[in-house]
């Protein structure tokens, strides 16, 4: 059997589920793109992206935690966290320490203008949560809402 021998049933299937998906890939485009943004979230006029500022937020969070830590709790590679920490590094948020014991073992730590602009990155999703919830809640009920959590839940369990 030939792959267009079903043709219009694939062509009707299609159509019947690829609205549901078109709307889930326009949320991940724009999504990707509001993560892209650099933002400067202390006024110091330091651009930093979604990915950077919440890997910085980590290590604030847990100093002292490892590449290999990063990695599984962002749910990436190891070098796409390395590539992101030698941002970090560049712009002077973070610096890596060796084990005692084990040189191999590197454990990272924010600098004090890594603290600052973390504590400043708390502040501003505190207030941009707070006003996303707000908005949402004027079209849909808060049980929607958390419904919409519970999928985007899932839907990571499933990648």
């Amino acid at each position: 059997m030939s792959e267009y021998s079903n043709k219009s049933e694939i062509d009707m299937i299609y159509e019947q589920l690829s609205p549901r998906a078109n709307e889930l890939y326009q949320f991940v485009i724009h999504y990707n793109a509001y993560m892209n943004q650099p933002r400067d979230y202390d006024g110091s006029g330091e651009l930093i992206n979604m990915v950077e500022i919440h890997i910085l937020t980590i290590i604030e969070d847990q100093p002292g935690i490892t590449v290999s830590q990063l990695a599984i709790k962002w749910g990436t590679t190891k070098g796409a966290v390395s590539q992101t920490l030698k941002k970090l590094e560049k712009k002077e948020l973070i610096f890596r320490q060796n084990e005692n014991d084990n040189a191999k073992t590197i454990h990272l730590y924010p600098t004090e203008k890594g603290d600052r602009l973390s504590t400043a990155h708390k502040s501003y999703d505190n207030a941009d949560i707070l006003q996303t919830q707000h908005e949402l809640l004027k079209s849909c009920t808060l049980e929607e809402v958390d419904t919409f959590y519970k999928v985007v839940h899932e839907y990571i369990k499933l990648f």
